[in-house]
């Protein structure tokens, strides 16, 4: 199988990558962190070119392309360490009506996430348990929610929210409520990055609607393993970008006359780098043609690719900081910006070890299949 990029994606990438560069510098994700506002000038600038539409068929307002493209976009949306809601709405809330919404409902809907003027988010946990079905306490009484999500990503900025709850019949399914109305609270919570802010959202009887296509942990976890991959091409990004950042100032800096980069025990911090990304891409890339064209192999291939590109960000984030040395610490290098947006996709949609565990189980089903 040829798990690369063709040329044209190679050349969305390309041009993806210099209009971020230009319009989505350190200073864009600094003032985020600084409690700046979400920029809707660059939100409805990616939404004219298309970005948020990517996957949205075009009867309903979308470019129509594949979930191959859109790993592409993610790659660089996480490169440049965007303080966007992107992963929020364009692969979780978009991934999940056009999973499981009816006809009509996609109709009026997912319009306006293409174009940008309706953001969306996914919630799903409800504290530091892991997400599964038996954690699910919200509420759908068949015409509103009642209950607590935490931590809702993006709560601060989004106009609705997907919302996982059991119905009177004790069954899973999914809801799309307003987060602006006055039944429901959004709480800030702190986190390790400001630039994506996470929040308490509690639903007091809001009215809300039931997505009518499909219901069950089983879509919810299909929405899962479809963000999974597009996140794991995201760290994947920001991974590179901080090889890059290492290895340049490996380069540029001087000890005792040599550069630090002709020491043994920096060389073998950017190999490990290097390997641990390469190992994260091929797997990031199986799951990408899963997502595409294998979707009985999707299940497998999003916990692999998950798993290999947490730790490979990780990786990569800590030891940038470290071939900086001292200045690695400091706030005015943009080393720190990568070390945290490692640590929370580390944790989005659940930990490493959570998705360690469910490779483990699918596995073994798999085998014994």
């Amino acid at each position: 199988m040829n798990f690369d990029f063709s040329a044209e994606q190679q050349q969305l990438r390309d041009q993806v990558r210099r209009f971020l560069e230009k319009n989505c510098t350190p200073l864009a994700v600094r003032a985020r962190l600084d409690g700046a506002p979400l920029d809707r000038s660059l939100w409805k600038s990616i939404a004219d070119l298309g970005w948020l539409g990517t996957v949205i068929p075009e009867e309903y307002g979308g470019l129509g392309l594949t979930y191959v493209d859109l790993c592409v976009i993610a790659e660089e949306i996480g490169r440049c360490v965007a303080p966007l809601p992107f992963s929020s709405s364009a692969y979780l809330a978009t991934g999940a009506i056009l999973l499981a919404a009816g006809e009509k409902q996609k109709e009026s809907w997912l319009p306006a996430l293409a174009e940008g003027s309706s953001i969306g988010t996914f919630a799903l946990s409800e504290g530091h348990t892991a997400p599964s079905a038996r954690n699910v306490t919200v509420r759908f009484d068949g015409s509103a929610l009642s209950g607590t999500k935490l931590p809702v990503i993006d709560a601060d900025c989004a106009d609705f929210a997907i919302v996982a709850a059991r119905d009177v019949h004790g069954e899973i399914v999914l809801c799309r409520v307003d987060l602006r109305q006055r039944r429901v609270t959004i709480q800030s919570l702190d986190s390790v990055d400001p630039s994506r802010p996470h929040s308490i959202v509690t639903f007091e009887n809001a009215p809300a609607q039931v997505l009518t296509g499909a219901s069950g942990w089983v879509t919810v976890e299909r929405v899962i393993d479809s963000a999974a991959v597009l996140l794991s091409f995201e760290q994947i990004g920001g991974a590179q970008r901080a090889l890059e950042m290492a290895r340049d100032h490996s380069l540029q800096r001087r000890t005792f006359g040599r550069q630090i980069g002709s020491y043994q025990a920096i060389k073998h911090k950017l190999a490990d780098m290097w390997i641990s990304i390469e190992i994260a891409r091929s797997n990031a890339y199986y799951g990408a043609w899963a997502l595409e064209n294998g979707p009985a192999e999707l299940s497998i291939a999003a916990a692999a690719a998950r798993v290999a590109a947490c730790e490979a960000y990780w990786l990569a984030s800590k030891e940038n900081i470290q071939t900086h040395g001292g200045v690695g610490f400091t706030w005015e290098f943009d080393c720190h910006l990568y070390y945290r947006r490692a640590a929370l996709l580390g944790v989005m949609l659940g930990s490493p070890r959570i998705w360690k565990d469910r490779l483990i189980d699918r596995l073994v089903l798999s085998n014994a299949a």
